[in-house]
């Protein structure tokens, strides 16, 4: 396993990594720039995402650790939605894969931010894909279903 310590060092010279190799890292992507979502896998299961009592171990907030609590909770949900963080060019092949123990959602606000709209669309009962177009809105600029309803004007 890898301490904290190293994850944020290794997390630190990712970006330096990439361009050196031609690849930029994807931070804000533009507007053209909408993934394609994955579809989740038959008989998916969150057994793979780190439980709370590690990550409390490690010195988590309450906050993280509720994102991979949700996460675990519709794992169906997760496996089909792709991550924007560029973080597949790690292997990683959804926003499921990220809390993973080799994922990088511990430190990663965009794996993070779309935990968040997943966690709180399903929550309202919204189908995969109006996840999917919420989450292509915030990150990738494509119009989201009901975005007026979450306080955006069309």
């Amino acid at each position: 396993m890898i301490s904290r310590r190293s994850l944020v060092r290794l997390l630190s010279t990712a970006p330096a990594a990439l361009l050196a190799i031609g690849l930029r890292p994807r931070s804000a992507p533009a507007a053209s720039a909408r993934l394609p979502h994955p579809e989740p896998r038959e008989g998916i299961t969150g057994d793979d995402v780190i439980s709370a009592e590690q990550l409390r171990s490690e010195g988590h907030p309450d906050d993280v650790i509720a994102l991979y609590d949700g996460i675990r909770a519709m794992p169906q949900v997760a496996d089909g939605l792709a991550c924007y963080c560029g973080c597949e060019l790690m292997g990683n092949r959804s926003l499921l894969t990220c809390y993973h123990p080799t994922g990088m959602a511990r430190g990663c606000a965009i794996c993070q931010g779309e935990a968040r709209i997943a966690i709180n669309r399903h929550a309202e009962g919204q189908s995969l894909e109006q996840i999917r177009r919420a989450i292509d809105a915030r990150y990738a600029g494509a119009p989201a279903e009901g975005a007026h309803h979450h306080g955006a004007h069309r």
